[in-house]
């Protein structure tokens, strides 16, 4: 392991220097470790990215995973993400008790305009995003319809996973736009990675609900856990697409009638304080989600510190859990797997319902901006909104540069 110690090394400088989202990771990374220390070829790295683009995660963070991964085996993998992981985490998870302690209104302190910056960057994703996935008819219309739906269903628990599961079938009904190849018999598969994952999700599942309805003194732990681990099951499309999910999860869904009727305990997060956390995320280098550690220790900020720490601790471990699983599994049977023309399909049909939740997020923001009462703070981040999209979609401006102009934007007004 000692002389993996300037890779390592390498993945530190990376962690606290790589800003700017996934796009700007994979730039430094082929900066770094194909370029600098020819850790990779740009050919594998490429591969490695257009691989993690299949898996539900972070895509950056599971390209990082496979570079340790090739140079040293799933030890130095499991090393690679932790290094990258921690700095991002531990600030973010910082930031939770800064904004606890902070008691100041949100939309009239010094973080007010980072909500409206927050929801500048989604609608510049899901711009970006419409015009990376949605290619033809079909995906116009899955995407449309799966925007429809859920901004009329935004509060009922099975909207996200039956659109998915509908949009993957919905693409496979054809066979001209991705024509059938030649499939090659997979060599004999290592399933220990997968019945892993499968394993935690279901324990992680039955220990959230017979906490929930036994009513137990931590259960917002173990539904914490569940929901995490959840999230970075599905998430397909990265940070952009973790938002609209915990918006449903901990802002719109706790508020329904019936879930007050069930589960009156159910952990909530203001709306103001989740778009102040997906902001100041984009601020500071490495993954987006490590927006997880901030959101964790929100949910659970109400049951004193030291349960407020475990939340950061949670949300962090439990929301990259899932993606490091699948790729160190699906990645040594990647040769195999990609030749089944099913999978492409179905991501046609993932992808395009993805982009419909982003769509439906964003309208769900826009609509608690009540521009109806024409005040200064109503307008100011209409303008907000549209000045940061312009400002990303034309100009080469950082997004740590945006996130700070909102900062300053609420110290001045």
């Amino acid at each position: 392991m000692l002389r993996h110690i300037p890779f390592l090394k390498a993945v530190f400088i990376h962690s606290i220097t790589a800003f700017g989202g996934p796009q700007g990771h994979i730039g430094m990374m082929m900066k770094t470790f194909v370029h600098k220390r020819r850790d990779v070829t740009e050919e594998e790295l490429v591969e490695y990215n257009s691989f993690c683009q299949l898996l539900p995660g972070a895509s950056s963070t599971q390209t990082l995973t496979l570079i340790g991964y090739k140079r040293g085996g799933v030890s130095l993998a499991v090393l690679t993400l932790l290094i990258w992981l921690a700095p991002a985490c531990i600030l973010m998870g910082a930031f939770s008790f800064l904004l606890t302690n902070n008691k100041q209104d949100l939309t009239s302190g010094l973080f007010k305009y980072i909500q409206p910056v927050a929801i500048g960057f989604l609608f510049y994703a899901s711009i970006k995003m419409f015009s990376i996935s949605i290619k033809n008819f079909i995906t116009l219309v899955i995407m449309i319809t799966a925007m429809c739906i859920t901004y009329l269903l935004f509060k009922a628990p099975w909207v996200f996973p039956l659109l998915i599961v509908a949009g993957g079938i919905a693409t496979n009904f054809s066979s001209k736009r991705i024509p059938e190849k030649e499939v090659v018999k997979p060599k004999q598969i290592r399933w220990t990675n997968i019945w892993l994952f499968v394993l935690i999700f279901g324990i992680a599942g039955i220990l959230s609900e017979t906490a929930r309805k036994q009513q137990w003194p931590n259960r917002k732990a173990y539904n914490l856990f569940e929901n995490f681990y959840r999230f970075g099951s599905f998430v397909f499309g990265g940070g952009d697409v973790l938002l609209p999910m915990m918006l449903d999860q901990y802002v719109a869904r706790p508020n329904a009638p019936k879930v007050i009727r069930k589960n009156p305990n159910a952990i909530r997060i203001e709306k103001d304080e989740l778009l102040t956390g997906y902001g100041i995320v984009r601020a500071i280098p490495g993954p987006v989600f490590s927006v997880g550690a901030f959101v964790g220790g929100i949910a659970l900020k109400n049951e004193g510190k030291q349960a407020q720490l475990l939340g950061c601790v949670i949300g962090a471990v439990a929301l990259f859990l899932p993606s490091a699983l699948l790729v160190l599994f699906f990645f040594p049977v990647w040769q195999y797997l990609k030749k089944y023309i099913v999978v492409f399909r179905a991501l046609e049909g993932i992808n395009a319902v993805v982009v419909g939740f982003m769509w439906a997020a964003t309208l769900y923001l826009l609509n608690s901006i009540n521009l109806s009462e024409m005040n200064f703070y109503s307008v100011s981040s209409l303008v907000t909104i549209l000045s940061t999209f312009l400002v990303l979609r034309y100009t080469k401006i950082p997004a740590p540069a945006i996130v700070i102009a909102g900062i300053l934007l609420g110290w001045v007004f």
